[in-house]
């Protein structure tokens, strides 16, 4: 029988609360930090019927997330009701070493996959033991469900008034369950601040990964991900699924040249130019990477530019003007437009909110 092991991190610095971070997240405790300026405590819920992929995600994801001395920004507990074994949805049961007590200690509880119970798709109400457990959670605590337990979250009020996901084949029942919820059936998460829900299966990676840089910037997630060998970044936004069938004749994919875009987004490339270099017409081109990719060639160049953009943001000193250049906005001013539009944050906001601990403050412009 499989046990959860519990990762306790040596004790660290506190990481300061950057100034201008966004209004929704909570600012009690700061970023990526428990009480006291003790290692964030990530605590996880597992209940009968959970998806044991699912379930180790947080820990896969927040414990490869560490300072540049290897030093863990998170631990980990897991934790079921009354401490019981937990009936998990293969063929084998899993012992944790934590009652739903832990609930009340953590700065962040994730509520692992499960599927939802007949009593909960029938009425929209918890069972008792459940309801209580979950008002054992703080009031400054962050809230995560994957994929299905946004059920659990909404039928215990938590999303009232809220965006939210689940995954796609559920979303039309958790909306007629839960009318007073705007239900997002495609997007991969949903970051509504202290709340924030995922779709189903890799979209619980996705958010980790957010949650990570949100609270320690784009460097700790990035290598986080390297670590648990993961794509590192995919917008909360994107679709839940897109479908890619395989091109007839792999030499005629766009990838090449999605590859060659990378290393010339200082460029002001056009769509002529990229379909150029992969030897297609713009026609052909933009049918086929919008079949492979799921977005137009310049929807895509730009989400590139502007995650250049938030990676220089955080990781370097370089002006809000050289960084325009950098990802081929050409000036400061269509960078700030850009922003505005797809972060809702000016640059220096950005920069401000995610800025990697430790980097002396940079000039503006």
């Amino acid at each position: 029988m499989a046990s959860v092991v519990t990762t306790t991190a040596p004790t660290r610095p506190a990481v300061p609360s950057a100034p201008g971070y966004p209004s929704a997240v909570v600012p009690a405790p700061g970023p990526g930090q428990g009480a006291s300026g003790a290692p964030h405590r990530v605590v996880v819920l597992a209940l009968d019927g959970v998806l044991p992929l699912d379930l180790g995600v947080p820990a896969r994801v927040f414990n490869a997330a560490t300072d540049e001395h290897g030093i863990p920004f998170y631990t980990l507990v897991t934790c079921s009701l009354g401490g019981r074994p937990v009936h998990t949805a293969e063929d084998f049961r899993l012992l944790v070493d934590h009652d739903e007590t832990a609930l009340a200690t953590a700065d962040t509880v994730v509520i692992a996959t499960q599927e939802p119970s007949t009593h909960l798709l029938a009425t929209g109400t918890l069972p008792p033991e459940l309801a209580a457990a979950l008002d054992l959670i703080r009031p400054d605590a962050r809230v995560v469900s994957l994929c299905s337990s946004a059920f659990l979250l909404a039928a215990a009020g938590l999303l009232d008034g809220h965006r939210a996901t689940t995954h796609w084949m559920l979303c039309d029942a958790f909306a007629r369950l839960f009318p007073k919820i705007d239900v997002d059936p495609d997007v991969l998460f949903v970051d509504s601040g202290r709340i924030l829900t995922s779709a189903g299966g890799a979209a619980g990676i996705d958010l980790c990964l957010h949650l990570v840089r949100r609270d320690h910037g784009a460097a700790v997630a990035s290598a986080a991900a390297r670590r648990v060998v993961v794509a590192p970044w995919r917008e909360g936004g994107q679709a839940q699924f897109i479908e890619h069938p395989v091109p007839a004749d792999a030499d005629r994919s766009t990838s090449a040249t999605r590859h060659w875009v990378l290393t010339r987004l200082a460029e002001p490339l056009t769509l002529k130019d990229l379909a150029r270099h992969a030897l297609m017409s713009e026609r052909t081109f933009t049918r086929r990477f919008r079949a492979e990719v799921g977005t137009s060639p310049l929807q895509w160049l730009l989400q590139r530019r502007i995650d250049h953009a938030r990676h220089l943001l955080e990781t370097t000193e370089l002006t809000v003007a050289a960084i325009a250049t950098a990802c081929g906005f050409g000036d400061p001013v269509a960078l700030r437009k850009h922003f505005h539009t797809h972060l809702g944050l000016a640059p220096l906001a950005y920069r401000a909110a995610h800025r990697a601990p430790g980097l002396p403050a940079a000039a503006p412009a």
